[in-house]
């Protein structure tokens, strides 16, 4: 890219170039003033040459030519260096007038980044920088140290109308009228004069100009005069192209300009001022060149002249450093070359120039002239730029200038900025837009109001570098805007906000973004635009990562705004508090109605498995719904339904995100309400799609409900620090037709209404819904049908015992009522689990508990047949039973707490309508309620065969009291089924006091005999007296609790059901149930199943004591064993004896080294307490050495196999061989048994086979005398 053309080239372009000072008289200046324009202004639009192409000779007679041209006017009382103060000022205007000029982009909403991005920097970057930036370079014009500021030629302007021309033209020039510099010696006086008569037409005739133009050029010579006319126009109604918009701010770019300006005076004016440049100042400029050029080749170019200057220069390093610096006449050799430098530089001729400077360069070093060395150095700088060549040399040289000039303090503190200014239009020409930046920032300065818009400009920078740095443009931005609020510059603050808010907006830069979007707020909020300024604001309500008192301040300047708005301001989406809408939950009901809100709050699907049974439509797989096809208008059939003065719930979750309590009040539902034209029917099933209209409740703008439509409920909320709050809310229709809830409204603060709509497809919707249909609208969610209203049970449950300890039986009842006058029949029930909460019989309601469940006097009547099963059908009212206007009936229950914790029960009421026309014909009533259940009783029982009776057992039962305080009455123990019999052992209290205390444990020892026969299974007489399979527990006392009455045996069922046994019983499964009491008489039932694993029981039987003459032979010796099958299996005997024998006298106790306690098992039936049932374990006997003869051996056939049938019993004999006296152990023969077929009611998880080993049988055999 050619320099010349690059923004840093035009700059230099317009402001190096020569100057010309204007003196003038004061008619001149009001002939100007005719077309509202001074005289500078009425000439500068010719001064600029785009193409003036005038040929120039170099200083060793190079010619070329010049095409860009311009001059600089000003009047002689203006070529002085500008006031401090005064320049501020302007420059402050300059920033105050480009921000009312952006009003209309105030409220706009900032750019996306990527809008940013793909823009180009005139498109994006404020217009009002460059000019801001000219005007700022300019507050160091005309400064001593420099040339190209001086005037080249001096245009003296006389009108014709003056008296006197000539004396006018002299005294212009008087010394009292001439700037400092001219006076001081900094420039030199005899500068290039040019002479003008300005002749007005409207006022004095051509002759009478002519004549004295004529005077002029014999006075002052013919080439340097000119006669220039002006306000030809009579009427002053001449239009222009607008070429003066540039130099008069009063004046737009579109306005034509109205003169006395004539065509031909236009015309002129161009003319006047090309020939001035062309013809006498570019010649007298070059020819000064040529001439300055000798005079510093003889004196300083050259060896022997670089010798004899640096001699002359010796010493001045060790004088004392003067802050001013010397000083330089406009005859000082160092001031002709800089002129010299200058000159060539407004010329084109940078070589030239570039050579000067350097030479000049280093006698500035040497005289510690900082100051002009600073300026040499900047020129030298864009010479290198101008002649695109060494940028490294360019780049060092303004670093140079610029630190140099910075060194001198603050009389170089705005040349450093000059310099600074040009150094950053250098880099950026050369895409250097990150090095650009930092020069910025270094220019940046102590005026905060010059620092935020370089501060403003370093972003841009950062901005359009590659890659774009988007963190450092937002951080500049945020700096440049606090200081613009500092200097009350509130317009530019905001726009750099806003500029760096398309930074932060969206990122994880949490803190930055608040402190963004919260000035912005309080900046809108001062300019009174109080929109922008609240939707700012709502973006840092939710600041729950900002300190305490940050959060505290966001929310006190918030409500300060609203409070200024002077009205409740209503807010879409306020973030204060959160409102978590995928947290929505909506409650209605249909057909389907609830007692309490815990069993809203229950799975569907339990509710569905509990009523599938019990509703028709649910076994059919259909809605109920589809039913009513021919009743509900078509576009009502995928609708939610809803009964009219039935309440519609929604829970939503309010949250505070901050670290302060905040407070909202009025919070409600917003809804809509369409009332239905007609009713609908069988013969208008579509309905009337137009007919409907539209009754609004509590919209954005509208904070009232209609509550001829429907009811809200309002609630008052106070949120705590960081807290999280369910909040119920209620509308309640009241007449038919459709109805939609919108969304949710509250206040905050009293005069900030937020209201937040829902988002359909956002809304995890709880219903009351049966079947899944196909999928619907996410808008129909809060879409409901209100239909006409219907009668609805009531239910409560009392008494309802909040805590009950495991084993509590207690009866309950369930109280119905209908309030409305329409009656429901056809009443089923249905509970749920049948484990824990049974339906009792209506006259349970009235008998005394626990009375009712003791033994009557006829046992017989309340016995139940094995095979009985607990039915679990649903429960149905009598058939006549009705509900209606507010009658209760009562229903009692049974409840059991099985097992510790927390226990759920849930029922299902069913009813139809006694009003056939209703468009739902049932309802059902839905309950459900929690119990927690504390430990009582730990109780595990330990079974063991005795092996001298064959269907006989010894039990220990352990009882342990698990209750952290409570005390129990153990009252009474019973086996479930008619072949056993239970006894005590020892029928003496053992207990110290009536009741086991907390902690405490007890044992009692039983004997449980089987008294089925073997013979005869069926027959009744072969059972065992019923009343020998309870067993009573407590002393002193004679009751007995009839363990087949209900409700125990439907407990005892469903026990067993919960326990996986089957109903098909075995011989070898014995139940037990365990009665005890508390000080208030609550009955404590508890169920326990034992069963042992080996499905044979056996006995050997022979002689006890023989005497025998081993003199004479062995003595043989007969035993028999009985094999008893207690399953209902076939199973084959294998009866095996060992080999070795123990013999008790001469071998010790070998046989006492057992492995394992013989027939103790666990068998764990729930968390804490454990059964064992009794099974012959594995007897390990100590074998007799190989080496010993062994006592006694078995004879006969060493093994003996056998089947045997179910339930049968079969006597096999045996037979032993001793050889010596002494006390034999006949325990050495182990029974391998399988099951050769399995019964209909087997269990499968049943072993197969097992082997037992013997039990002890013991045979003394004596030495016969």
């Amino acid at each position: 890219m050619d320099p010349a053309n690059s923004t840093l080239g035009k700059i230099l372009l317009d402001e190096i170039t020569p100057v010309v000072m204007v003196l003038r008289t004061p008619l001149v200046e009001e002939s100007s003033q005719k077309n509202q324009l001074s005289f500078i202004q009425l000439l500068s639009p010719f001064c600029n040459f785009n193409n003036i192409d005038v040929p120039v000779r170099t200083a060793s007679d190079q010619p070329y030519r010049l095409k860009k041209f311009k001059l600089r006017l000003f009047y002689a009382s203006d070529i002085r260096q500008p006031n401090i103060e005064v320049a501020k000022e302007r420059l402050n205007q300059v920033i105050t007038d480009a921000g009312e000029k952006d009003l209309s982009k105030l409220c706009s909403e900032p750019f996306q980044i990527e809008t940013v991005l793909n823009s180009s920097q005139n498109e994006f970057l404020p217009s009002w920088f460059q000019y801001f930036n000219k005007e700022l370079v300019r507050t160091v014009s005309f400064s001593e140290h420099e040339a190209f500021d001086h005037p080249v030629t001096c245009l003296l302007a006389v009108s014709s109308r003056d008296e006197d021309p000539i004396n006018k033209f002299v005294d212009l020039f008087n010394t009292n009228q001439l700037p400092s510099l001219l006076n001081d010696g900094a420039m030199d006086p005899k500068i290039l004069k040019h002479f003008v008569l300005v002749h007005d037409d409207e006022e004095i005739p051509l002759e009478r100009a002519t004549k004295t133009l004529a005077e002029m050029r014999s006075t002052f010579g013919a080439n340097c005069c000119h006669l220039l006319c002006i306000n030809s126009s009579k009427d002053g109604s001449e239009e222009h192209e607008n070429l003066w918009a540039a130099y008069k701010t009063d004046i737009s770019d579109g306005q034509p300009l109205r003169s006395f300006l004539s065509s031909d005076d236009v015309d002129e004016l161009k003319k006047f001022i090309q020939d001035l440049s062309s013809k006498h100042i570019i010649p007298h400029m070059e020819q000064k060149i040529r001439l300055l050029n000798q005079q510093v080749s003889a004196t300083r170019k050259g060896f022997r002249n670089q010798i004899k200057n640096l001699w002359w220069r010796k010493g001045k390093d060790d004088a004392p450093e003067n802050p001013a610096g010397p000083t330089y006449t406009f005859s000082s050799i160092e001031s002709q070359i800089r002129v010299l430098g200058d000159y060539a530089f407004m010329l084109h001729d940078y070589e030239l120039a570039l050579s000067n400077y350097r030479l000049l360069s280093t006698d500035f070093k040497l005289d510690k002239a900082w100051k002009h060395y600073a300026g040499v150095q900047e020129m030298m700088g864009l010479t290198y730029f101008m002649l695109d060549q060494s940028r490294k040399d360019g780049e060092y040289c303004m670093e140079n200038s610029f630190t140099t000039y910075l060194k001198i303090g603050l009389s170089g503190q705005r040349n450093a900025t000059r310099c600074g200014l040009w150094w950053v239009e250098m880099l950026k020409a050369r895409d250097q837009y990150k090095e650009a930046a930092s020069v910025y920032f270094r220019i940046s300065g102590e005026e905060p109001l010059h620092s935020a818009v370089m501060l403003e400009q370093a972003s841009y920078c950062y901005l359009f570098s590659t890659p774009p740095m988007l963190r450092k443009y937002g951080f500049h931005l945020v700096l440049s805007g606090d200081l613009y609020k500092k200097c009350d510059q509130i317009k530019h603050a905001i726009r750099t906000y806003k500029g760096a808010l398309s930074v932060f907006k969206g990122t994880t830069w949490r803190h930055i973004r608040d402190h963004v979007h919260f000035h912005l707020g309080k900046w809108y909020g001062f300019l009174g635009i109080f929109d922008v300024a609240i939707k700012n604001m709502m973006e840092v309500l939710a600041c729950g990562h900002q300190s305490k008192t940050t959060q505290e301040l966001f929310l006190k300047d918030f409500l300060q705004i609203i409070q200024q708005t002077g009205k409740t301001y209503e807010v879409p989406k306020l973030q204060l508090p959160i409102i978590n809408i995928p947290s929505v939950k909506v409650m209605y009901e249909d057909h389907r109605t609830y007692a309490s809100q815990a069993a809203i709050h229950v799975k569907e699907s339990l509710w569905r498995s509990l009523e599938e049974d019990m509703i028709p439509t649910l076994s059919s797989k259909s809605n109920w719904l589809e039913l009513q096809s021919k009743i509900l208008p078509k576009k009502f059939k995928e609708s939610n339904i809803c009964v009219a003065g039935e309440a519609i719930g929604i829970a939503i979750e309010f949250k505070n995100p901050l670290q302060i309590p905040v407070s909202i009040s009025g919070v409600s539902l917003i809804c809509e309400h369409s009332p239905a034209v007609s009713e609908p029917n069988a013969n208008n099933s579509t309905g009337d799609q137009n007919g409907e209209t539209s009754n609004k409740s509590a919209t954005s703008g509208n904070f009232t409900s209609d509550t001829s439509s429907f009811t809200l409920s309002e609630a008052d909320v106070a949120l705590g620090e960081s807290e999280t709050v369910l909040v119920q809310l209620t509308v309640t229709p009241r007449a038919e037709g459709t109805l939609k809830i919108v969304g949710i409204r509250w206040k905050l603060s009293g005069s900030l209404a937020g209201f937040c709509t829902f988002d359909s497809d956002l809304v995890r919707k709880k219903v009351v819904k049966g079947n899944r249909k196909s999928k619907r609208s996410p808008i129909d969610n809060l879409k409901f049908l209100v239909i006409k209203s219907l009668p609805k049970l009531e239910g409560i449950i009392h008494p309802l015992p909040e805590t009950v300890y495991v084993g509590d039986l207690r009866c309950i009842a369930l109280e119905l009522q209908n309030p409305s006058k329409i009656p429901v029949k056809k009443l089923k029930m249905k509970v749920s689990p049948p484990r824990f909460l049974q339906i009792g019989r209506k006259e349970d309601l009235e008998a005394q508990f626990p009375t009712c469940l003791e033994r009557k006097s006829s046992r017989q009547s309340s016995l139940r047949s094995k095979t009985d099963i607990v039915s679990d059908d649903i429960f149905l009212f009598p058939e006549d039973t009705t509900v209606v206007d507010g009658a209760p009936i009562s229903c009692p229950l049974w409840l059991r707490a099985a097992a510790p914790g927390k226990l759920s029960l849930y029922l299902s009421v069913f009813y139809e309508m006694g009003d056939t026309s209703s468009v739902m014909t049932y309802r059902t009533l839905r309950l459900h309620f929690n119990i927690e259940v504390l430990p009582s009783l730990d109780v595990s029982f330990q079974i063991s065969p005795r092996p001298s009776r064959l269907r006989e057992f010894l039990v220990r039962m352990d009882v342990i009291n698990r209750s952290s305080s409570k005390g129990f009455q153990v009252h009474q123990l019973s086996s479930i089924g008619n072949e056993w019999e239970i006894s005590l052992l020892e029928p003496t209290k053992v207990l110290p006091s009536d009741f086991l205390r907390a902690g405490h444990a007890i044992s009692w020892f039983l004997k449980l005999k089987n008294c089925r026969s073997v013979t005869d299974q069926d027959s009744a007489s072969s059972l065992c007296p019923p009343e020998k399979a309870d067993v009573n527990l407590l002393s002193g006392s004679e009751m007995l609790f009839d363990i087949y009455s209900s409700p125990l045996s439907e407990f005892h069922h469903y026990e067993r059901v919960h326990q996986r046994i089957s109903d098909q019983e075995h011989e070898d499964t014995v139940d037990f149930i365990l009665v005890s009491r508390s000080q208030k008489t609550i009955l404590f039932v508890s169920f326990y199943s034992v069963r042992t694993s080996n499905p044979i029981w056996w006995i050997m039987d022979g002689p006890q004591t023989i005497k025998h003459d081993f003199k004479d032979t062995f003595c043989a010796i007969p035993l028999r064993m009985i094999v008893h099958n207690s399953s209902d299996d076939v199973l084959s005997i294998r009866c095996k004896p060992s080999g070795s024998a123990v013999n008790m006298s001469s071998s010790g106790n070998a046989s006492a080294s057992s492995g394992n306690e013989v027939g103790w098992h666990d068998l764990s039936l729930s968390n804490d307490i454990k059964v064992t049932s009794d099974i012959p374990g594995t007897r390990v006997v100590k074998p007799l050495s190989s080496d010993t003869v062994p006592a006694f051996i078995w004879s006969a056939s060493s093994s003996t196999h056998f089947i045997l049938e179910p339930l049968s019993s079969r006597e096999t004999p045996l037979e032993i061989s001793v050889f010596s006296p002494g006390t034999f152990d006949l325990s050495n023969y182990t029974l391998h048994w399988s099951r050769s077929s399995q019964s209909d009611h087997g269990d499968e998880s049943r072993a197969s086979s097992g082997t037992c080993q013997g039990h002890p049988f013991y045979i003394t055999v004596l030495q016969q005398d």
